[in-house]
C-alpha cells in the first residue's frame, strides 16, 4: 500500500492544476491512464474564455452562460468562474503559456465563438489546450513533491464502508482507490487524505466522438458506484464540426473557425443556418448542431460544408495551422475549398454532483473539470468555458484540501484476486464496447425519442449483465474497467434522459418538443446504495474483502 496526502486521478488541465496548487505543502501523487498529455485537455483547440478587455464585461460574460445554458445554469457558481476568469488567465501566463498576440504585438488575440456577446476568447493559435497541457505538465514532472503513475488506470474508490473502517452508522469517507498497473497487470492499493476526480468526460459511449480514446466516463462511474449523486447526465454536447474523412479520427475543427467568418454551406454552397436561428454560425452549439443533423437527415447527406476560403489565405494559415496541416495531410487545402463536416459526441455537461469547492457527497471525494456537475454549464455548455472551469474549479478545490486537517493513516485491505483466473477470451469486451456505442449513438443521440430511449436502456442493461458477469470470474483489464464504467455511465445518460419530459438546450425529444416553464435539473441518487456496498463486499469477484 502506498500513502499519499492528495491522490488525483486524471492528468488533464484540472488534475495538474490541483497538484500544482497543493504540492508546496502536500504529497501528491497524479494517476495518468496513459502518459501525461493523453487526455482531452491536450486536443482542446478553441482557447479560455475571459474578460480582458474594457469594452465586455463580467455581467456579459455570465449572461451569455446563462442563455447558453436554457435556464439551468447556477447562476452564483457562474459568476464564481467568470469572476476568476481573469486571474486564472493571468496565472497561466505566468507560467509561460504561449498564447497567441496580436500580429502589432500590442496584446494578446482575442477571437470570437458561438454564443459569445464579444470576443473573449484567449488562446495559443488552435491549439490552445496542448500548449497549456505541454506547459503545466512539464513542471508537475519536475516537482518534488509529485509522483506521476502513467500508464495506471482506477479500478475504484475505497470507502470506509467498504473498507470496514469505523461503525456502519458513520458517514462514508474515501480514503484512496485501487489503481491497476497496464503494464504488470497489477493492481496497488493507494491510499489518500483527499482523493480528487479529474477523469474528464464519457464521448467514447458514442460510436462518433471528438474525444480522446480515454475518455470513457471513468470518474462518474466509480463515484456513482461509491454513493455519489450525479446530475444532469442527458445533456451530451455535440460538436457540430467534427471533420468528416476515413482517415481523419476524433479531429475537431474548432468552433474559432466559424468565429472568424466560416460558413456551413450544403453541398450546392447555400447557407443553411440563416434559416435555422438568426445568429446563423454564432448560433450556441446545440442549435448548430440539430441543424446539421436535420439539414443531413432531411436529404440524405453523409456531411456538410464549412466554409473559410473566402478568407485570405495567409490569414486562415496563421490563425488555424493545426486544422491548415491536418487537412492538407488529407488532400484538403482550406485556403481553396471547404471542409466536410459532420456532429459528433463531445462534451458531458452533466457529472458528479458538487459544491463550489469541488466536495462531492463522499467526504473527502473531490470532482473537477468535465467529471463534474458543477451547476455552470446548465443545459449545454458555452464555448471555451470548459478549460476555464477546470482551472478555476482546480483552485477551489486545492484551497479546499489546504485547509482540511491531517487525520490518523489508516491500513487498507489489499486487492485480492485469489478467487479469479486469466480470461479465456477477451471479444466479448470487444463486442460489447461496438455494440454500446453504436446503440447509443442510433438511439441516445441529438434529436432522442421515449421509444428510442427505452430500447437503448434494454439493449444496456443486457450488455451490463454480460459484463458484471465477466468482471465477477476474471482479471481485471485497462479495456475491461473502461468498458464497465461505459456501460454505467450509458445507464445514467438513458435515465436521466427518460426522466426529462421535455426538450431543454442539448436534450431535445421528439415526444416532448416544447420546454417546460420551470428549469429543474435531474438528479440520480444510488437508491440501493448500501445494498450496492454490502454486495461489493461479499459477491465472488477480483475486488478486496
Amino acid at each position: 500500500m502506498q500513502q499519499f496526502d492528495v491522490l488525483i486521478i486524471g492528468s488533464g488541465l484540472a488534475g495538474l492544476t490541483v497538484a500544482l496548487k497543493v504540492a508546496s505543502e502536500k504529497r501528491v501523487c497524479l494517476v495518468s491512464k496513459r502518459k501525461i498529455n493523453d487526455n482531452s485537455s491536450s486536443w482542446a483547440q478553441g482557447g479560455i474564455a475571459a474578460v480582458l478587455t474594457d469594452d465586455d464585461s463580467i455581467e456579459a460574460h455570465i449572461q451569455d452562460t446563462l442563455i447558453a445554458g436554457a435556464g439551468l445554469c447556477d447562476q452564483e457558481v457562474t459568476r464564481q468562474v467568470a469572476s476568476h476568469a481573469r486571474e486564472t488567465v493571468e496565472w497561466l501566463i505566468a507560467q509561460g503559456v504561449p498564447f497567441t498576440r496580436e500580429d502589432d504585438g500590442s496584446g494578446y488575440h482575442l477571437t470570437r465563438e458561438g454564443g459569445h456577446s464579444h470576443r473573449r476568447i484567449i488562446h495559443a493559435a488552435d491549439a490552445t489546450g496542448h500548449a497549456v497541457q505541454k506547459t503545466l505538465a512539464e513542471q508537475v514532472l519536475s516537482h518534488p513533491n509529485i509522483i506521476v503513475l502513467e500508464d495506471h488506470i482506477a479500478v475504484d474508490l475505497i470507502t470506509s464502508r467498504k473498507a470496514g473502517i469505523g461503525a456502519p452508522q458513520d458517514n462514508a469517507e474515501c480514503l484512496g482507490a485501487y489503481v491497476l498497473d497496464n503494464q504488470s497487470g497489477k493492481v496497488m492499493t493507494i491510499a489518500a487524505q483527499q482523493t480528487v476526480l479529474a477523469t474528464g468526460g464519457a464521448g467514447k459511449v458514442y460510436l462518433y466522438t471528438t474525444n480522446p480514446d480515454v475518455s470513457t466516463g471513468d470518474g462518474v462511474a466509480m463515484s456513482w458506484r461509491a454513493g455519489c449523486r450525479v446530475a444532469n447526465m442527458e445533456f451530451i454536447q455535440f460538436h457540430p464540426t467534427c471533420l468528416f474523412h476515413p482517415k481523419a479520427k476524433s479531429f475537431l475543427i474548432t468552433e474559432a473557425v466559424r468565429g472568424e467568418g466560416g460558413i456551413l454551406k450544403l453541398p450546392d454552397g447555400t447557407n443553411f443556418m440563416p434559416h435555422h436561428d438568426k445568429r446563423g454560425e454564432l448560433a450556441p452549439r446545440d442549435v448548430v448542431a440539430r441543424a446539421i443533423d436535420f439539414e443531413m437527415k432531411k436529404r440524405g447527406l453523409d456531411c456538410v460544408f464549412l466554409d473559410i476560403s473566402h478568407k485570405p489565405a495567409d490569414f486562415v494559415i496563421s490563425h488555424f495551422p493545426t486544422i491548415y496541416r491536418r487537412c492538407m495531410e488529407l488532400g484538403i487545402d482550406i485556403t481553396k475549398e471547404p471542409i466536410p463536416v459532420v456532429p459528433a459526441a463531445h462534451y458531458s455537461c452533466g457529472g458528479v454532483m458538487t459544491d463550489h469547492t469541488g466536495r462531492t457527497d463522499l467526504a473527502s471525494l473531490y470532482a473537477i473539470g468535465e467529471t463534474a456537475c458543477t451547476g455552470l454549464h446548465g443545459a449545454n455548455r458555452l464555448a471555451s468555458n470548459s478549460l476555464l472551469e477546470c482551472m478555476v474549479f482546480g483552485q477551489a478545490a486545492a484551497n479546499d484540501i489546504l485547509s482540511q486537517p491531517g487525520r490518523p493513516s489508516v491500513s487498507l485491505p489489499y486487492w485480492d484476486e485469489s478467487r479469479v483466473t486469466d480470461a479465456d477470451e477477451e471479444v466479448i469486451i470487444t463486442h460489447n464496447w461496438n455494440e454500446l456505442r453504436r446503440t447509443m449513438w442510433n438511439y441516445v443521440g441529438i434529436v432522442r425519442t421515449s421509444k428510442r430511449l427505452t430500447r437503448a436502456m434494454h439493449r444496456i442493461q443486457m450488455l451490463r449483465d454480460e459484463v458484471d458477469e465477466f468482471y465477477s470470474n476474471f482479471r481485471v483489464s485497462n479495456n475491461l474497467i473502461e468498458l464497465r464504467n461505459l456501460l454505467q455511465v450509458a445507464e445514467l445518460i438513458v435515465r436521466s434522459a427518460m426522466e426529462r419530459h421535455e426538450s431543454r438546450g442539448l436534450h431535445y425529444s421528439r415526444d416532448y418538443p416544447e420546454m417546460l416553464d420551470i428549469a429543474v435539473p435531474t438528479v440520480l441518487e444510488p437508491s440501493n446504495y448500501f445494498s450496492l456496498l454490502d454486495r461489493d463486499l461479499t459477491e465472488k469477484s477480483n475486488r478486496s474483502t
